[in-house]
């Protein structure tokens, strides 16, 4: 997957979700939506993509994405717990086989010595739970966004492919085992 273009990554996505009945969400903040519009730029994406939020501000995430406010003001919107609960929130709230989400400081500026410019959280949630993963990155604001966008597509395929390998993709409408 490494070096593939988001386009690229979206189709591949899409050909996933066709072949194992999958339907699938976003809830993004520091991409700003780059994922759910690299996934709509395959054509027949409105069969498997349900749709997306972009949760930028605390507010949105609490609201749209049911993330607990003392989660946020204990760990951070930038943070695992929250990416958890962000991904955990889209997938419930659109009724998605899988979802993805995407928390981070793009930069130039919000990072701090305990959460530097770069730091990204993207998780991604379907019926087996959620898995997390913590990244670096040292781009400006267009390239950590893009690389976040990039992370996230390949998260997503990962937990689709690793899901359908065991026998058990999709709670609502994937193969069964």
């Amino acid at each position: 997957m490494a070096g593939e273009s988001l386009v690229a990554l979206a189709e591949r996505l899409g050909d996933l979700c066709r072949e194992h009945g999958l339907t699938a969400a976003t809830a993004e903040s520091c991409t700003g939506g780059l994922v759910a519009d690299a996934i709509t730029d395959v054509a027949g994406a409105s069969r498997y993509f349900l749709g997306g939020v972009v949760a930028y501000a605390d507010r949105a995430k609490t609201v749209q994405l049911g993330v607990g406010p003392e989660l946020i003001a204990s760990h951070g919107a930038v943070s695992a717990q929250v990416a958890r609960a962000m991904a955990a929130g889209v997938r419930e709230r659109f009724g998605a086989d899988v979802a993805v989400a995407v928390t981070g400081i793009a930069g130039p500026g919000g990072g701090s010595e305990a959460k530097p410019i770069g730091l990204t959280y993207i998780a991604v949630a379907d019926h087996d739970g959620v898995d997390v993963r913590r990244h670096l990155w040292s781009g400006d604001r267009a390239a950590n966004k893009l690389a976040s966008a990039t992370a996230a597509l390949e998260l997503l395929l990962e937990r689709i492919v690793t899901t359908a390998s065991a026998g058990a993709v999709g709670a609502s409408g994937g193969d069964e085992a």
